[in-house]
């Protein structure tokens, strides 16, 4: 594990100072693979520019192909919610891979700015690293635990959603507006680049036992629209970057201490706009009690999933 490129820290201790300019071709040679770089800056990469831009457009950079981390997930996603009615949603297999840290952190401003906002959140460069300030910052999680139906029974403080509804959800959560997809280091460009950005993490879960147990860790992969990465900046000046998820030494299946456990965490704010009835929560005349209890059904058609009268 390099602490450079996992935590943002000097192997001697303390922070590793970033290379701007180092983050900033990476940067450019990523929007350039995904074809996202305006040809008229594709001369900045020399010879690789139109080079990637010729692999990008035949596809033979292979950025359409699920990693192993999210193949693990998708498989869970089709086992479970196959077989209701309608097509089970994909997670998306191109986007902007932040596979080293600090890449987020200098995506999360504009190229060639110091602030960057948007209805949900505000970022500024400082002195000492960036500051991000979001709209509104939820203190409380009564409410949060929403659990999908068919799996273990799911406790009575928790909310019980059917699974079609989460379905839904899901599937409208992996459309971002695109607004909500624009990265903010584009900001100031005539077209900005739209896309999601992913991060794999490898959270420690058991500490080391010398001479006992090995440590062992579970993998977790988040996915924001381009606007929120400085979320992902966030978990991963918390928990390290575990680097990019298409290489086999990141594959956790392939590691012996994996726990075998993956976690997905999916940014989706624009889900606050839907409605029970268009995710298919039932009317409350046809609701069971425990629907009615939580607010899992509807008698206005305009109600909001996310403004429900239960507490």
């Amino acid at each position: 594990m390099d602490p450079v490129t996992t935590f943002g820290l000097n192997p001697t201790g303390g922070n590793a100072l970033p290379d701007r300019a180092q983050l900033r071709r990476i940067i450019t040679t990523k929007l350039a693979a995904h074809g996202l770089l305006p040809q008229d800056r594709l001369a900045e990469l020399g010879d690789i520019g139109p080079l990637l831009s010729g692999w990008q457009m035949s596809g033979r950079l292979g950025i359409h192909h699920q990693c192993a981390a999210d193949a693990r997930i998708q498989a869970f996603l089709d086992r479970t919610l196959s077989g209701g009615g309608q097509a089970v949603p994909r997670l998306p297999a191109s986007s902007f891979v932040l596979d080293r840290h600090g890449l987020a952190r200098e995506l999360s401003l504009p190229e060639d700015g110091s602030h960057h906002e948007t209805a949900l959140l505000s970022s500024y460069r400082l002195g000492n690293g960036v500051l991000h300030n979001p709209a509104s910052d939820r203190r409380t999680t009564q409410g949060s635990f929403h659990i999908a139906e068919g799996g273990l029974p799911i406790p009575a403080d928790k909310y019980a959603v059917p699974n079609a509804v989460f379905a839904r959800m899901l599937a409208a959560a992996l459309k971002a507006p695109a607004e909500m997809l624009r990265i903010p280091w584009t900001a100031n460009w005539g077209k900005p680049a739209e896309c999601f950005t992913t991060l794999l993490l490898r959270p420690l879960v058991v500490p080391e036992v010398p001479g006992q147990i090995p440590a062992q860790r579970m993998e977790v992969r988040f996915i924001a629209p381009g606007s929120l990465v400085a979320n992902l900046d966030f978990v991963e000046s918390i928990f390290g970057n575990a680097g990019d998820p298409f290489l086999p030494d990141h594959d956790a299946g392939l590691d012996p201490d994996w726990t075998g456990t993956t976690g997905c965490v999916i940014l989706a704010p624009h889900l606050t706009s839907l409605t029970k009835k268009e995710l298919g929560l039932p009317h409350i005349d046809a609701a069971n009690p425990r629907q009615k209890a939580e607010g899992m059904c509807w008698s206005d058609p305009t109600e909001r999933y996310c403004r429900r009268s239960a507490s």
